[in-house]
């Protein structure tokens, strides 16, 4: 483990210094528009707080930023995209948990989330909710767990994707309580959702941004969040972590690019969307959509990324699990 922590550690400290000698924070911002690829569908919860922060960054660099979609493998063929993409900065990635920090460590991914993505700038974080569709009659957690238990393999969880966030906070419930849960995996947010809103699926780890409006409408019940606190939007829904202490799933994205990137580059994207994140119109944007905005440097990112690998990679391990 410690040497594994040391490499990681070592291969930030490479991404962060590459610079070459060609590069100036002069050729910002790119001379034609700047693609920000997302990993998940059109209308899930990553698409969302993406167009929000691209219409933003158009406003701000006079330049479009294109936010490109390209689903599959649970957002792990945006991180190859961008991997092995243009360097002179037209190209960024909406990253996220499952791919960057949990993915890698069961599954062949085509890139290495140190080694080929240079980091960029914290995005958001928020927990995810475990609902359930109205129809289903499950009102609480301790409900949907004594169901599982009665029924064991009989009730299914989607999931934006094998190692996504979504499909490690199922796996956690059904190891901490004890239950027999079966995994459905989709190519995002947003069809995960329409299978739960239309009884194909029993539950969801939604992202607050895709679930809200259905929680509010009625047809979606919420059980329980996957942070450790209450979220200030759902006060009255108790965290998994109230019956089943230290549980913890949070998700967050992050933005970066092909670590073939120079550094002044970099830089100047790191300025740009701590600046766009900053902004009040933003924040209040995201939060309207169980978002929370988490700027900072490019080195913090880093350090977290190798963190969070570190922390999962031990957890699938000790847990046995797999993208099944």
């Amino acid at each position: 483990m410690q040497r594994r922590t040391l490499a990681l550690t070592c291969a930030l400290a490479a991404g962060l210094s590459f610079l070459t000698p060609a590069a100036h924070a002069e050729d910002f911002p790119p001379k034609k528009p700047v693609t920000l690829v997302v990993g998940f569908a059109a209308g899930g919860s990553a698409d969302i707080a993406a167009r929000i922060i691209a219409k933003k960054l158009s406003e701000n660099i006079g330049q479009s930023v294109v936010v490109d979609n390209k689903p599959g493998a649970g957002g792990n063929l945006a991180h190859v995209q961008v991997a092995r993409g243009p360097s002179d900065g037209s190209m960024l990635l909406f990253g996220s948990i499952g791919p960057l920090s949990i993915a890698p460590h069961f599954m062949k991914v085509g890139y290495d989330p140190v080694k080929d993505l240079a980091p960029i700038s914290m995005g958001v974080s928020f927990p995810n909710v475990l609902v359930v569709p109205a129809s289903s009659g499950i009102k609480t957690l301790g409900e949907y767990v004594a169901k599982a238990r009665r029924e064991p393999g009989r009730l299914d969880f989607a999931s934006t994707g094998p190692g996504s966030a979504s499909h490690l906070a199922g796996e956690l419930l059904n190891d901490v309580a004890k239950i027999d849960v079966v995994h459905v995996p989709y190519k995002g947010g947003a069809p995960a959702l329409q299978d739960v809103l239309g009884d194909r699926v029993v539950s969801f780890y939604a992202a607050p941004p895709t679930a809200l409006p259905h929680i509010e409408s009625g047809k979606l019940i919420p059980l329980a969040t996957t942070g450790l606190t209450r979220p200030a939007y759902l006060p009255k829904v108790p965290t998994v972590a109230e019956t089943f202490p230290g549980f913890n799933a949070t998700n967050w994205y992050a933005f970066v690019a092909s670590a073939k990137t120079p550094a002044p580059l970099l830089d100047r994207w790191n300025t740009e969307i701590v600046k766009v994140l900053n902004a009040p119109d933003v924040r209040e944007a995201l939060l309207k959509h169980g978002q929370t905005v988490a700027p900072g440097s490019r080195e913090e990112l880093g350090k977290f990324i190798v963190a969070e690998n570190e922390k999962w990679g031990r957890i699938i391990r000790e847990r046995k699990i797999t993208a099944d």
